[in-house]
This record gives C-alpha cells, structure tokens and sequence, in this order.
C-alpha cells in the first residue's frame, strides 16, 4: 500500500506538470483582441485573473478605465469601465490612462492609481488614486489629484508594498526624465511626509529605446527588485517600443541594468518581431500554479502597415499579448513566443 501511493503521488503530479504544460501552449496571442493599451494583469484574492486598460472605445461606448476577467489568462471577458465616475478635478478629459490595481489586505480595499488630464491647465496629466470594495468596481476617486504634474512627466503609476520595510511606494515617470520612485502615507492618499523621491531608471543609456522610459513594473523576486520598463515610443503606426529590466537590492535603487552586464549593452527582453510591433508596458503576474508571465500590450504588424498606406497617421490598437518569464542567472527572460 506504502508503495502504491508513493506509485499514485508521483503519477498525480507528471499529470499535473502536463496540464501545466498543455495550458501553456495552447493560448495564442492576442489573448485579448481589441484595443486594451498599458494593461495590469492581478490574480485577486477571489481567484480570478483582472486586466485593467487605458480608455478606448467599446461598442460605440467611451470608457475611463477599461476591466477585463479571466479564470486562466487566457480567455478574458470584458467587463467594463471600473472608474465609470470621472473625478472632480478631471472631469472635462477623455486621457484615463495607465491604471494600475492592487488589493491592500490591511484595509480590505482595491486600490486604483491612474493618470487623468487635470481640468486645472496649469498642470497636465496628473497621478489619481480611488478606491473600490470590489476588482471590478466602480472604484471613486479621493477627491484630488496625488501627485500633480506638468505636460507628461507625472505619468504611468506602479505601486507596491515594499517586500522588505512594509512602505507604500509608487514608481512613476515619462516624458523624456526618469522613473522615479516616492513614498506615500499607508492610506495610500498622500505622499508620505518622509518622503524622499529618488530617480532610479535615467533616459538616453542605450542607443535604443531610451530617449523616453515609462511604464514601470516591478517584481520582487529571490530577494531582489526587477524593474520592468519601456521606451520610447509607445503609439502610432511609426511606434518604437520595447521592454527593458533593471534591478537592486532596494526599492530605491541603486539599479544596475541589465545591458551594464551584457555585451551589447542593451537591456531589451522584449521586441518586435515579424508578427508584431512595438511591444511594452508590461505588467507581471504569477499565475495559481507560481508560474510568472509578462502581460503586455502590442500592434499587429499588418495593421500598422495598413495604417501606413493610407497616409493618415491613423490611430493604431494596442491589443493584450502574454509571454511565460523565467528567471536564470539573475535575470528575467521571456521564455518563448505563441
């Protein structure tokens, strides 16, 4: 009998790793197509997958922030709009853009940090933060912009719980200066008065990509912080993108890319390829089973050169790709394409 279910665990778990594996190769990218640009990918404490977006267009219905559900990451049902009530201080725009979504267990709440253009024209596009009980929403807005900013620079929100000090911080950053990394209060509302913002990820290090950096992602990782970003062109049918990682031993850095190691000296996990273009803004998930995935946003190549024919500069979608990441040598690598 011993034997028996020593015979029965092992076969238990070659079918597990098989199914592992059967699920992993039978997805095809897009996982979501239709335009869903800067997407965060979360596995909520209810055991479902939500994708969160950029505003766009949906079934002739404008939509702030855009939500999306799956049991698996890869079959995703559209949902709707979480933030369906523009903020007071930005309530004439229609530039909702890069959200991003964490649940805070300490006080029972998804937590929405978005940018939205500030009716105020004294500043540009702005860092909002709401509030919601539910992945879905609607989340509500605090009543006032977190961080204020002009043109661009205030721009593409990550935040997290500092593995290590239990802080709340949040990386942000566009515009052609850095990604720069604050504190805020534990009720995620303020930026926190021992605040010190630091710049961690500076423009123009390589010779590609990095005249403008944003969409910052970090995953803590075997002790370590891995930032996820992109440059330097995310849009359009002439776009010029591509994912790049850095990492520290603190959330404030000193971080060493990953091109100071190699001998190109570049830094990209992820670009283009024949099928498509201009890929980035990354979010990084870990699936039920602990296997990491890189979630990103990408332009069918053809439809980027259809928009070129016609000569219109039309605007381009950014549908929601998928990649498995594995981490060797110290760092991410994304393992295969599908």
């Amino acid at each position: 009998m011993k034997h028996f279910s020593q015979r029965l665990f092992i076969l238990i778990l070659i079918l597990a790793s098989f199914n592992a594996c059967v699920a992993q190769k039978t997805f095809h990218n897009p996982v979501l197509d239709q335009n869903f640009p800067d997407p965060t990918v979360i596995l909520a404490p209810d055991g479902n997958y939500y994708a969160y977006a950029t505003n766009s267009m949906h079934d002739g219905e404008m939509i702030n922030i855009q939500v999306a559900s799956s049991t698996d990451l890869f079959n995703w049902n559209f949902i709707g709009d979480a933030l369906p009530q523009k903020p007071t201080w930005a309530s004439t725009t229609q530039n909702y853009w890069a959200p991003h979504v964490l649940y805070d267990d300490s006080l029972h709440q998804y937590v929405l940090f978005y940018c939205a253009k500030n009716d105020d024209t004294t500043y540009g596009m702005c860092i909002g933060v709401a509030f919601s009980s539910s992945p879905t929403g609607p989340f509500v807005d605090k009543g006032t912009p977190l961080m204020k900013g002009k043109e661009f620079k205030v721009l593409d929100p990550m935040a997290m719980i500092d593995p290590k000090t239990k802080k709340k911080i949040l990386y942000s950053g566009s515009d052609f200066a850095p990604i720069s990394v604050t504190q805020l209060t534990n009720d995620w509302k303020e930026i926190s008065p021992e605040n010190k913002t630091v710049a961690v990820i500076p423009t123009n290090t390589e010779k590609d990509y990095t005249k403008l950096v944003e969409g910052a992602w970090v995953d803590y990782h075997d002790g370590k912080y891995y930032l996820y970003y992109s440059g330097d062109n995310c849009c359009g049918d002439n776009a010029n993108y591509a994912v790049m990682v850095a990492r520290a031993d603190n959330a404030f850095g000193p971080f060493t890319r990953l091109g100071e190691t190699r001998a190109d000296s570049s830094s990209v996990i992820l670009a283009k390829d024949s099928t498509w273009f201009a890929p980035g803004h990354n979010s990084i998930v870990r699936d039920k089973s602990g296997n990491i995935w890189i979630v990103y946003h990408a332009i069918w190549n053809n439809e980027a050169a259809a928009s070129r024919q016609k000569h219109k500069n039309l605007y381009v979608r950014r549908v929601m790709c998928i990649e498995p990441v594995v981490y060797e040598n110290g760092w991410p690598k994304v393992e295969m394409k599908y």
